[in-house]
């Protein structure tokens, strides 16, 4: 059977299964059922809130989503556009037995997706996504006959408010942005309203792009993923940083005082300097997964802390904190993770710290990041007709050896498929730019090769 639950949940072109009217609806089903199993009280009402991003999909897959979940017996409480980390957070204030989230994140309009959050605010287990999957599996085929439930759900929209409340009271308490320029590239999504709103609060001078939704203009040209504009507003307003967020909020990508990139692992680097020099340090490891870059554990060997990779996704990053007592992971697209605040990677809470770390230092943001030198880093998106397991594919690992042989001590190379996308990433890592060109070709050929013609 095809896994349908990526790295960040189920991914694909609206309309088309398994984003299909026809399957949502089962998958409401699916998921009322399976938590009834697992609810200790099975007689109260199932709960489950429901948020989305705003792309023009996402009111009729809610739509879909909630019929399922209605006719199983589920109450749906509704909170409308918020960022992904929100919903995480209001269904333990709703007291909700799960969360759905219907975004696909950084990905074009065109496309949607469903995550699915357990009780305690993490995405749900994997044995309770592969049950899923087999019912959905069936979703080609004439539905099966429902049992009547002893009571049909009912659907309430709630507010998203208490949300803001957390982040601005919260999260941000004790901090003071009056006399600070921020600049805000909502990426026409679910940060549209909330952030403008939060950073003005605060006392900040707040400059605001990409906050007019349309449905299909979501991540176009803006965001995280195009953080251009970002770069040119803060230069020509004289801005003290720019924060650009992706379509569902649960990314942030910085801009410092001159107009640079900071990425996940200046971010990283940043909010671990923060807390090794203010003694809130409480682990000596940092979580980051396989695709940050060579220098940012340079950086953190210099703060004696040590970086423990994981495999992409936001969930790996997660399990790994949890596992070993970490307070601070993340990756290097920007999905930061603050255990101790939230489970949820949440932009917004990683914009507050960044700020409270920088008012703190009272220095531009540029000069916090200064202790982090990055490799000269090249990715490659390939996409790809199949996905055959990368280790079954002999002219691949020749290519892989020689690669390594060149490289020594002086680098790294990763290949992996996209977990949400028909995608293989190429990266490589090398001290110089000629020899990162050197490894890098030969390799890029033999995917191409292989898995794209």
């Amino acid at each position: 059977m095809t896994r349908l639950f990526g790295t960040d949940g189920i991914r694909g072109r609206a309309g088309e299964f398994p984003l299909d009217p026809t399957t949502l609806v089962k998958l409401g089903r699916s998921l009322a059922q399976h938590l009834e199993t697992l609810t200790p009280a099975p007689q109260r009402t199932l709960r489950v809130v429901i948020g989305r991003d705003t792309r023009a999909s996402g009111e009729w897959i809610e739509e879909a989503l909630v019929s399922g979940l209605v006719e199983k017996g589920a109450d749906a409480l509704i909170l409308g556009v918020i960022p992904t980390p929100g919903v995480a957070y209001l269904l333990q204030h709703y007291q909700a037995d799960a969360g759905i989230v219907i975004s696909a994140s950084h990905n074009p309009y065109q496309d949607n997706g469903i995550k699915i959050f357990a009780a305690d605010g993490q995405k749900i287990p994997e044995p309770l996504e592969a049950a899923i999957e087999v019912d959905l599996s069936l979703s080609q085929h004439p539905l099966p006959a429902v049992d009547q439930p002893t009571r049909r759900g009912r659907r309430e929209s709630v507010s998203s408010a208490p949300y803001l409340t957390w982040l601005r009271e919260r999260v941000a308490d004790g901090l003071r942005l009056h006399g600070w320029r921020v600049v805000l590239d909502c990426a026409h999504g679910a940060a549209s309203h909330i952030a403008p709103a939060l950073f003005s609060s605060l006392g900040a001078t707040v400059d605001v792009l990409h906050a007019t939704p349309t449905g299909e203009n979501i991540n176009f040209a803006c965001g995280a993923v195009h953080p251009e504009a970002l770069q040119a507003k803060v230069r020509a307003t004289g801005a003290d940083i720019g924060l650009a967020f992706d379509g569902d909020a649960d990314r942030l990508i910085a801009v410092d005082e001159r107009g640079e990139i900071l990425d996940g692992d200046h971010l990283l680097y940043l909010l671990a300097a923060h807390r090794v020099q203010t003694g809130q340090i409480d682990s000596p490891i940092v979580v980051a997964s396989v695709m940050s870059n060579f220098g940012l554990e340079r950086a953190l060997q210099s703060l004696q802390l040590t970086l423990v990779r994981t495999p992409v996704g936001d969930k790996s990053i997660l399990d790994e904190l949890l596992r070993g007592g970490g307070s601070l992971g993340g990756e290097q697209s920007g999905h930061v993770i603050l255990p101790r605040i939230s489970l949820a990677g949440d932009g917004m809470v990683t914009a507050l710290e960044v700020l409270r770390a920088t008012v703190a230092a009272a220095q531009p943001v540029s000069l916090l990041t200064a202790g982090m030198a990055r490799f000269p880093q090249r990715l490659l998106n390939l996409r790809v007709n199949r996905k055959p397991p990368l280790e079954t594919l002999p002219e691949l690992q020749d290519a892989l050896d020689s690669a390594l042989g060149l490289l020594g001590e002086k680098g790294r190379i990763l290949v992996r498929y996209s977990g949400t996308e028909p995608i293989v990433r190429l990266m490589v890592e090398a001290s110089d730019e000629s020899l990162l060109e050197e490894v890098l070709n030969p390799v890029a050929t033999v995917l191409e090769n292989l898995l794209s013609r």
